[in-house]
């Protein structure tokens, strides 16, 4: 993995040279929207092929590969709705690839102070992604039921279809609080950081991409740039942690 990484500036330029580019097509989790589109940028500009992403929820996302979207590559909000493609054969599991980790925070409005509980900024109604599908949900839930919170705080929860949906009920003021990674409420100016759960509350937060099993040959170089110093850069930058496998 880190020898593909290494050697992505040669793949780049190599690609560079290339008669006729393709079009890479990639699926993202919603809470990389910031990141991936700055990487894909940054790797068209570096002589990559054109990059086109669609965001959503994760599950959203491997299910329509199940169905036959036609993507070329997957990133997941977590290990699990990769492992589903995985055992659907659906992925080229010698490309996969950790390329970030993150944190769970409560995001609220300004002026909100830091607490050392999470049991105030959710007495009122808040928002997290749906537990059900949404893996920011799911480790919302998974963290909450650790903290043994959630019998009480579950009747004030809205749900959202991802996690992005949640930052914004917050920011429009609709909800009190919301549940979401670090890195999406780095990315809203207008929310403040009022509480980081422990990371022994829930799984670590891992973000794995891969080539999908007839992803055009090329993704592999968008992995290797992503993988690379300067995709790390991008992921730091945005408030994702460093990636560990």
């Amino acid at each position: 993995m880190f020898k593909r990484a290494l050697v992505s500036l040669a793949l780049l330029a190599s690609l560079s040279t290339a008669a006729t580019a393709e079009k890479l097509t990639v699926f993202a989790a919603a809470s990389m929207k910031d990141a991936i589109e700055r990487a894909a940028s940054e790797y068209q500009a570096a002589g990559g092929d054109e990059v086109v992403v669609s965001f959503a929820s994760s599950s959203v996302l491997a299910r329509q590969i199940e169905a036959g979207a036609p993507a070329d590559v997957y990133i997941s909000a977590n290990t699990d709705w990769m492992a589903y493609l995985v055992e659907r054969d659906l992925v080229r599991t010698d490309s996969e690839i950790i390329i970030a980790g993150n944190n769970l925070v409560i995001a609220t409005a300004e002026g909100t102070k830091p607490a050392e509980s999470p049991d105030a900024l959710l007495d009122e109604r808040f928002a997290m992604g749906d537990p059900s599908h949404v893996p920011a949900g799911k480790y919302a839930r998974t963290a909450l039921e650790n903290l043994g919170l959630w019998k009480d705080v579950e009747k004030n929860a809205v749900f959202g279809e991802n996690v992005r949906v949640a930052l914004e009920l917050a920011s429009r003021g609709e909800v009190k609080a919301a549940i979401v990674y670090g890195s999406d409420q780095k990315a809203v100016g207008d929310l403040v950081r009022a509480y980081v759960f422990p990371a022994d509350s829930h799984a670590p937060i891992l973000y794995p991409a891969a080539a999908t099993k007839d992803g055009a040959e090329s993704a592999e170089a968008f992995l290797a740039f992503l993988k690379s110093e300067a995709g790390r850069a991008i992921f730091t930058d945005l408030g994702f942690s460093e990636a560990t496998e």
